[in-house]
């Protein structure tokens, strides 16, 4: 091959190794905006990770989640304890940017953070979810929530009420029309024992 090719697919492939090779996307942790707690500026990248004894139990943002999204004001609840308290976390890669998603986290673990690329080429993003495992705890009774938001283009509040339930993960679906996104968040009981299943 000649060197002039060399010249000319070299900068092709750094491209494309930037935005398919690997999962983790070169984000610093998140810098709050605004007095309102928002992680981004319009359609900017961002990273959130909730502080080790937390998962998420809100998730607010503007334009279904295309735009910004609120991260030092999200509610959380802490984590089911035990004795000998363990965590184990890593990123999981969730969607890529114009596809639909479902993302559950593996190794029994739970939501504990948030990251996001924007593009503008086709207004939409792509995620990941960071999930925590907790000691030995397995979860049961999982459900899904209604669609956030209810119809596309409006802001997305999604709250759970619901005192021993936990983010999972979630599905969501993206419209090419409206370039916007519909979110249904995986939410689960949590034993109060350690459990020898590895993956429920």
């Amino acid at each position: 091959m000649s060197l002039t090719l060399l010249w000319v697919f070299l900068p092709l492939v750094a491209v494309a190794r930037g935005q398919y090779g690997g999962y983790g996307y070169p984000y610093q942790q998140y810098h709050d905006y605004s007095d309102d707690g928002w992680v981004n500026l319009n359609r900017q990248g961002f990273s959130y990770q909730w502080p080790w004894d937390k998962t998420p139990v809100s998730v607010e943002s503007l334009e279904g989640g295309t735009a910004q999204w609120l991260g030092s004001n999200y509610l959380s609840r802490p984590v089911p304890r035990s004795r000998k308290q363990e965590r184990y976390c890593e990123w999981h890669p969730f969607q890529r940017k114009g596809c639909d998603g479902y993302q559950t986290c593996s190794n029994n673990g739970l939501v504990a953070g948030f990251q996001s690329r924007y593009f503008e080429s086709v207004l939409d993003r792509e995620w990941q979810f960071y999930c925590c495992r907790y000691s030995k705890r397995c979860p049961y009774s999982c459900c899904m929530t209604t669609e956030y938001p209810g119809h596309y283009g409006e802001d997305m509040d999604m709250v759970s009420y619901d005192y021993d339930y936990y983010m999972r993960g979630a599905t969501t679906t993206f419209s090419a029309v409206e370039r916007d996104r519909q979110w249904k968040f995986i939410m689960c009981r949590m034993t109060n024992y350690d459990c020898e299943f590895a993956n429920v």
